[in-house]
């Protein structure tokens, strides 16, 4: 039995990982259960293919994040406690690797597998430590990306395996909405509209990506739009929030809640269904993809299947399986003009986005979760062997 834990139900980097895992490894014949912690028992984001268990844990909106953590791991652990045995126990964050941790301390499992997607950098103490056992303390660990296991070596001292993420690229190429009529669902039709996916948060680069927008806007087409999708998170980005919605009131962008008007210049749509996310792709002429840190970035292969094209940060990486200029477009995320620059040639330039559209396709379909979950496969059973 291989039991995968994450921290969360919503469409977190964590936890698409953590269920398309858990349905590959089912469909290589290996007997899996996935548990995902449930704030007010909300469901998957979307129908699981694979055996779940969820674990209830009520919200209290008046608690620190330092106090939530704790709760939400001890809620997580007591859970577990209860379970059948399994011989592989998989934490997929630092929240559920604290919790599979006390039962290895309290003798109810023999190892810990986490998965580090990135490492945080956290002003909170408790945060802080809560990550550092996640990888120190940890008996194996799997990253998503060379550099972050360089990085996690270099700086924790402890080795870890790569096993790169899978993307379910016939789902985002089979998408059988063009673009207008994919913009229509959505509410503008043929506007030129630059797509960004993850919310407005500081890891996600949306100032600067609103700023840039704002710069291009005048270069692109009529009516140009800024879409911003997804967002949902244990943390609190209120501040940050706060300053966005302040520039864009700067820069004269206005902003709409959901579906845009006309007059609307940004549209923030927060978390889309899952089974609408191949058509949001197709119904953007551009994927922004803008990050200061990612553990492996998703959307940018997803994009790519959707025959979208992406203008991506030039972090290291999505530099291990993209190249600039062949299948995107990387910049410097910090970099307002660039950003801006990149913006217009993708949206603008036909020859260009077809360019990018043939090869970012065929580098979205390298990438299987298949291929993943064999991996983890391999690596379970080096873990086995060493119990």
């Amino acid at each position: 039995m291989i039991r995968i834990v994450t921290y969360s139900t919503k469409p977190r980097g964590g936890v698409v990982h953590a269920l398309a895992l858990a349905e590959s490894l089912e469909r290589l014949g290996a007997d899996v259960e996935l548990w995902a912690l449930s704030p007010d028992g909300a469901g998957f984001f979307r129908e699981p293919a694979a055996s779940t268990r969820l674990v209830p844990v009520p919200r209290d909106e008046h608690e620190d994040i330092e106090t939530r953590i704790l709760r939400y791991a001890d809620t997580l652990a007591d859970a577990l406690a209860s379970a059948e045995p399994a011989d592989v126990h998989h934490a997929e964050d630092c929240l559920s690797a604290r919790a599979l941790l006390r039962l290895r301390g309290e003798g109810e499992i023999a190892s810990v597998v986490r998965t580090i997607h990135h490492v945080d950098d956290f002003e909170s103490p408790v945060l802080t430590e809560c990550q550092r056992a996640s990888i120190q303390d940890v008996d194996h660990r799997v990253c998503v990306s060379r550099w972050w296991a360089d990085r996690v070596r270099a700086d924790f001292g402890v080795d870890a395996a790569v096993i790169p993420n899978g993307i379910d690229a016939e789902r985002f190429r089979s998408c059988p909405a063009s673009r207008e009529g994919a913009g229509a669902t959505f509410g503008w039709g043929d506007r030129p509209t630059v797509l960004s996916v993850g919310g407005v948060e500081p890891r996600k680069g949306s100032r600067e990506l609103l700023a840039a927008f704002a710069r291009a806007r005048a270069r692109l087409r009529p009516r140009a739009l800024l879409v911003v999708a997804g967002g949902a998170t244990l943390f609190d980005y209120s501040g940050y929030r706060d300053a966005w919605r302040a520039d864009a009131e700067r820069l004269g962008l206005r902003v709409a809640e959901g579906r845009p008007a006309d007059t609307d210049d940004v549209a923030v749509l927060g978390p889309v269904p899952d089974d609408q996310m191949p058509a949001l792709y197709r119904a953007a002429d551009t994927v922004a993809f803008p990050s200061i840190k990612e553990g492996f970035g998703l959307v940018p292969f997803e994009a790519m299947a959707a025959g979208t094209p992406v203008v991506t940060s030039d972090l290291p990486v999505l530099e291990e399986h993209l190249t600039s200029g062949h299948d995107c477009l990387m910049v410097d995320p910090s970099d307002e003009v660039a950003l801006s620059d990149a913006l217009v040639r993708v949206t603008t330039d036909g020859d260009l986005r077809a360019s990018l559209v043939r090869a970012g396709r065929l580098t979205a379909h390298e990438l299987t979760w298949e291929r993943a979950a064999r991996s983890h496969l391999d690596l379970y059973e080096r873990t086995l062997s060493r119990v």
